[in-house]
């Protein structure tokens, strides 16, 4: 705290104390020992005392009081006075949120696997006698809890779950900290872990492993297409079977489909065309054109 900025306003009292008590001392020369000498010297007495006595707590302040060593209070916030040389401001406590940066080198997660984890913890002083009293300092004790807790937190979650479920580990190491630190008045308001970085060597490991698994994915889905193929090659080579006349007419079919859509001229060997037997499958055709007619 600016030790300036605390006593202003009383070092402006006792300014105006001082030269009220100078004015009074020379108005008052020769009107008896009292008014010239007695009252400005408890004037400025009183000047000098002001800056010790009256003091200033800002909105987010309180100031913890001591008087002969006993708590006599808490202070704050605005203009408060105290007793100079019997209380004592043994401490400022801020209550504003406030952010401690901590890591965690080198841990073992439970797959004993070394991680570098780097967080931040938001916090806040609700109880300002208890941060003052119960403990020496309460910033570094945070700090120690946080890497603490975080350290404890790594050693029982695998590898892959600080990597995918970041937002149950930050929920998780709130509460640790907030159970630890709630006896100090220090409220633990969120925790972010902001980086989980493995050595480089591991990292390669990791990267061949995900590549294989996705290799592996790939094959049996392709696997998969091609034992469904099959299936319906099988459902069909039966269709064909049962009716041969249906074979032919997919050939030609086919035939047609690949001139028509690439404008090329096709070679057919004549093997190949007695094989379809055109003649019977004009005689086919021609049935069942009249047998539409018919009906």
């Amino acid at each position: 705290m600016n030790t300036a900025d605390m006593n202003a306003p009383a070092i402006v009292m006792s300014v105006l104390i001082m030269v009220a008590a100078l004015l009074i001392g020379a108005l008052c020369h020769g009107s008896g020992w009292f008014l010239a000498y007695c009252f400005p010297a408890v004037l400025l007495l009183l000047a000098a005392l002001t800056p010790l006595s009256v003091l200033v707590a800002k909105q987010w302040e309180r100031a913890v009081v001591l008087r002969f060593g006993k708590l006599r209070g808490i202070r704050g916030p605005g203009l408060f006075v105290i007793i100079p040389f019997v209380d004592n401001v043994a401490a400022w406590i801020d209550q504003r949120i406030q952010t401690t940066e901590f890591n965690a080198e080198q841990a073992l997660t439970r797959d004993t696997v070394p991680a570098n984890i780097d967080a931040i913890l938001f916090w806040q002083v609700h109880d300002p006698e208890r941060a003052a009293l119960e403990i020496t300092d309460y910033r570094s004790a945070i700090l120690r809890v946080a890497q603490t807790s975080l350290r404890e937190m790594i050693g029982a979650s695998p590898l892959s779950a600080l990597m995918s479920e970041r937002k149950l580990a930050d929920q998780q190491l709130k509460e640790e900290i907030g159970r630890k630190t709630a006896d100090w008045g220090v409220a633990a308001i969120s925790v972010e872990i902001r980086d989980v970085a493995i050595p480089s060597l591991l990292q390669d490991a990791m990267s061949r492993q995900a590549q294989a698994e996705r290799e592996k994915a790939a094959r049996v889905i392709l696997g998969s297409a091609e034992q469904e193929v099959a299936k319906k090659f099988l459902e069909a080579a039966n269709v064909y079977a049962q009716n041969p006349a249906a074979l032919q007419l997919r050939a030609m079919n086919i035939i047609y489909e690949t001139t028509k859509e690439r404008g090329a001229t096709i070679l057919i060997p004549s093997a190949m065309v007695d094989c379809m037997n055109p003649g019977g499958i004009m005689g086919l055709a021609s049935v069942a054109q009249a047998s539409l007619s018919a009906t």
